[in-house]
C-alpha cells in the first residue's frame, strides 16, 4: 500500500520554483544532490525549466507514468491538485504545504474535501504540513524531503511526528556515522498514519530497528496491535513528548485523577515490548549498537580494558542497570595466564594494561566469546601512543565481525590526530559501535540488554474465571443507564462485585436507622456505617464514613448525625459493611482510555492514596505475571511481606483480585471509572470494602 510513497519510480513537484530557497526549489535539488535515479517533474506554469529540468504547465503534460507527486501551493489550491493527481493516476502525494486542521474550521474543511478526493481516487496521503520521506536505498536514494542531512545507507528506520525532533534525530545519526534506511515525518498525519509507517519498516528486510518519536496517537488501539506485531520481529525504540506535563484527567474518582496524561502511552509501550527513552541522545547511541548487533542471551558481561578509571565508572553503570559481571572460569583464567602480561588483572573486568596490543586484546576477547558465562562484552580502549592501536582495532572488528555476542566499545582517543583517525576508521568500517564516553557505552549495551529481556518475557494470557454472572452485571447496568444515573449505587456495586467473585466483607443497605441496627446485628459487630448518595463522591471527606461501631446505640447515632449533616445532597442510604480491622489497606482501579480500553491501577490504599501516590498502572486486560509485576512495582512493595514483625498479606488472593477486576472490565466496557478504596489485605484473604463505580 505504500510502496508508491517509500519507492516511487517518477516524481512530480507540484510548486515547483525557481527560487533557490524555496521548498518547491528545495526539494528538487535535495533528490538531485542525493542521487535519486527516476525522472523528475517539475509543475509550474510559468518557468520552462526549473534546477535545470524541463518544467511541465500541469501533471497531464507529462508524457510518462508518476508513483509520487509533491504538493508544495497555497492550501486552498490543494483540493485541485489532488483531483489532478487522481486523474493522472497517481498514488501516492506528500502534501508539504501548511494551512490545514492545524489552523482551525477553515483549514480542516479543506483538508476533509481533499481527503475524500483522494480515498475516491485512491490516493494515499502523506502529511499535510510535513517535511516528507528518505529512502537510502543505492538502487532509489530518494530525498522527498526538504531538510538538509543525507543520510548514508543504513540498518536504522526513523519515523517522527515532529519534523523538527526528526530532523534532529537523523543529524544525531549522521554525527555518530551511523546509517540510515528510511525516515518518515507525517505531519498532521491525515491519512497515512504512523502505526501504518511502523507496519511498512516491520516488513522492510534492511531494516533491523526502528526509532519512533511521537506526540501521542489518534488512535492508540491501532497503534498498540500493529506495533505489538513490529516489536515482535525487530527492536523499536521509542520517545514520547510531554512527560513532564503535570495534572488529572477531568474524573473524580482516584483512578482518573492518578492517571497522568501520559501514562497511556507509557503503558502501551510496556505491553508490547518497545523500549522506551527520555533522552534522545541515549536513544540514538543505542540505535548505534542496535544497527550491528545480536541480542545478548543474557545480563552477565565480560568486560576487558586497558585502563583502569574508565573501567571502574563503566562497571558502576552496568551493575545499576541490572548486569551481573561474574568472575571468569578457572579455565578462562588458565587461557588469559598464558597469554597476557604478568601485571593484567585476569578477573573481571580484564585489564591487559596499558602497553597491551593486538595479541593481549585478541586472546582476551577470545576467551570471553568462548566463556560460557559470559553474554556480551564491553571494552575500554584508549589509543595509549606506546601501542600499535591499529593492531588493537583489527582484533576487535575481527571479533565484531565473528557476530558471537554483542560488544561495545569505549573509544578513548584524540580524534584530531590523523594516526588515531585510522584507528576509528577501522573500528567504524567493520560495524563497531564505539563511544567516548563509558557510560554511553554501558547505557547502549544495556539497551540491547533490555530488549533481549523483553523479547524474553512473556505475560501469558489473561485468566477467564469461571462461575462470573457477565449477564448480573451487565443488566444492572442497563437498568441505571435507563434510570439516567452514571453513579451506581452501592448495592449496584457491590452486586456486580459478587457477580464476578470479588471477595467483600459482609453488608446491607438501609434507609433508616432501625434498619441499620438490624443490619448490624445480622452482620455481626463491629460495623462501618458509609453514606450511599450519587451526589457524595468521597464520603471519607464529608464526614460520611463511620468506623467501628460496636452497639446498636453508635449505629442509631451515627446515621442521625449523617441525616442532619448531609441530607440536603438528596435522598440518602446507608451501606451497613462488617468492619475488619489490621489489614493492609490497598487500592485497584481502572479508568477507561480512549480507544485503548481500561487502565487498571493498584497501590497502597486509604486515605493517603492521593498523598503518597504510590501507584501502577497496566493495560487490560492483565495477565498474572502482570498482576505480579503489579504488586513488586510500588515503591512500598515491602509493606506487602511485613515489617518489624508484622504478618505479610495473601499476595496470590492480590493477584486474583486484579485479574478478576480485569475481566470485569473487559466484559462491561460501558465502565468508565472504578474504585476499590480501600481493599483490606490480610494474611489469609483480601476484601473490598468501599467500591464505586461511574458508568
Amino acid at each position: 500500500m505504500l510502496s508508491p510513497l517509500f519507492n516511487p519510480k517518477a516524481i512530480a513537484i507540484v510548486g515547483a520554483s525557481t527560487k533557490e530557497l524555496s521548498i518547491g526549489n528545495v526539494i528538487i535539488r535535495n533528490l538531485q544532490t542525493y542521487g535519486y535515479t527516476g525522472p523528475i517533474y517539475p509543475i509550474n506554469p510559468s518557468a520552462p525549466e526549473v534546477c535545470g529540468i524541463k518544467a511541465y504547465k500541469s501533471l497531464a503534460e507529462i508524457p510518462g507514468e508518476v508513483d509520487l507527486a509533491h504538493i508544495i501551493i497555497p492550501a486552498p489550491m490543494v483540493p485541485q491538485a489532488i483531483m489532478e493527481c487522481g486523474q493522472k493516476g497517481i498514488k501516492a502525494a506528500i502534501i508539504n504545504s501548511a494551512g490545514f486542521s492545524e489552523m482551525g474550521e477553515e483549514g480542516d474543511r479543506l483538508q476533509q474535501e481533499f481527503l475524500a478526493t483522494a480515498k475516491e481516487y485512491g490516493i494515499r496521503l502523506f502529511g499535510p504540513n510535513c517535511q516528507g520521506i528518505i529512502n537510502s536505498d543505492p538502487a532509489l536514494k530518494a530525498y522527498c524531503n526538504f531538510t538538509f542531512t543525507y543520510p548514508e545507507p543504513g540498518y536504522i528506520s526513523v519515523v517522527a511526528l515532529s519534523g523538527g525532533v526528526g530532523g534532529l534525530i537523523m543529524q544525531a545519526l549522521d554525527d555518530l556515522g551511523i546509517g540510515q534506511r528510511l525516515y518518515a515525518s507525517n505531519g498532521n498525519a491525515c491519512d497515512v498514519s504512523i502505526p501504518e509507517i511502523i507496519r511498512y519498516y516491520g516488513d522492510d528486510a534492511e531494516t533491523r530497528a526502528i526509532i519512533l518519536y511521537t506526540e501521542g496517537f489518534s488512535n492508540p488501539r491501532e497503534f498498540l496491535e500493529t506495533a505489538r506485531a513490529v516489536s515482535a520481529k525487530k527492536p523499536i525504540l521509542a520517545m514520547k513528548a510531554g512527560r513532564t506535563e503535570q495534572g488529572a484527567k477531568a474524573a473524580s474518582s482516584h483512578t482518573g485523577s492518578l492517571a497522568g496524561v501520559d501514562i497511556a502511552t507509557e503503558l502501551i509501550f510496556e505491553k508490547i515490548g518497545i523500549l522506551p527513552f527520555s533522552d534522545e541522545g541515549e536513544m540514538v547511541r543505542a540505535a548505534m549498537a542496535f544497527a550491528s548487533q545480536p541480542i545478548p542471551k543474557g545480563n552477565r558481561v565480560g568486560i576487558i580494558t586497558n585502563t583502569g578509571g574508565p573501567a571502574v565508572i563503566a562497571t558502576d553503570v552496568l551493575v545499576g542497570c541490572g548486569f551481573d559481571v561474574p568472575k571468569l572460569s578457572e579455565s578462562s583464567i588458565e587461557k588469559l595466564k598464558s597469554t597476557q602480561y604478568p601485571e593484567a588483572a585476569l578477573e573481571n573486568p580484564i585489564d591487559v594494561i596499558a602497553t597491551a596490543g593486538g595479541p593481549q586484546f585478541r586472546d582476551a576477547l577470545n576467551v570471553l566469546l568462548e566463556d560460557e558465562d559470559i553474554d556480551c562484552i564491553y571494552i575500554t580502549f584508549v589509543t595509549a601512543p606506546f601501542t600499535d592501536t591499529d593492531a588493537v582495532a583489527r582484533e576487535i572488528a575481527v571479533a565484531n565481525q565473528r557476530g558471537k555476542k554483542p560488544m561495545v566499545c569505549n573509544f578513548i582517543t584524540r580524534v584530531r590526530m590523523e594516526r588515531f583517525q585510522k584507528t576509528m576508521q577501522i573500528l567504524k568500517d567493520s560495524n563497531v559501535p564505539f563511544y567516548a564516553n563509558p557510560s554511553d557505552a554501558a547505557k547502549a549495551l544495556s539497551a540491547l540488554n533490555k530488549f533481549g529481556e523483553l523479547k524474553r518475557r512473556d505475560i501469558g494470557q489473561p485468566t477467564q474465571f469461571a462461575g462470573v454472572d457477565t449477564a448480573k452485571a451487565a443488566s444492572i447496568i442497563e437498568q441505571a443507564k435507563k434510570e439516567g444515573r452514571s453513579v451506581l449505587s452501592a448495592t449496584d456495586v457491590y452486586t456486580i462485585f459478587e457477580a464476578y467473585g470479588i471477595p467483600v466483607a459482609g453488608w446491607q443497605v438501609v434507609a433508616t436507622a432501625a434498619e441499620a441496627v438490624a443490619a448490624a446485628e445480622t452482620i455481626g459487630y463491629p460495623v462501618v456505617v458509609k453514606v450511599d448518595c450519587a451526589e457524595i463522591d468521597h464520603k471519607s471527606d464529608m464526614g460520611g464514613v463511620a468506623i467501628n461501631l460496636k452497639t446498636a446505640e453508635a449505629v442509631r447515632t451515627t446515621i442521625d448525625d449523617m441525616q442532619k449533616r448531609l441530607g440536603s445532597f438528596g435522598e440518602l442510604r446507608y451501606f451497613v459493611q462488617k468492619f475488619l480491622p489490621g489489614g493492609r489497606e490497598l487500592i485497584i482501579g481502572a479508568a477507561a482510555e480512549r480507544e485503548l480500553g481500561h487502565l487498571v491501577m493498584f497501590g497502597l490504599g486509604g486515605i493517603y492514596v492521593e498523598v503518597l501516590k504510590d501507584v501502577v498502572f497496566k493495560i487490560a486486560p492483565v495477565t498474572h505475571l502482570e498482576a505480579g509485576e503489579m504488586l513488586s512495582g510500588i515503591k512500598t512493595a515491602t509493606l506487602l511481606d511485613g515489617v518489624r514483625g508484622e504478618q505479610g498479606v495473601d499476595k496470590e488472593a492480590i493477584i486474583n483480585l486484579i485479574q478478576r477486576v480485569s475481566q470485569l472490565l473487559t466484559d462491561l466496557p460501558m465502565i468508565q471509572e472504578m474504585d476499590m478504596n480501600p481493599i483490606m489485605a490480610f494474611a489469609d484473604g483480601v476484601f473490598a470494602v468501599d467500591g464505586r463505580i461511574r458508568i
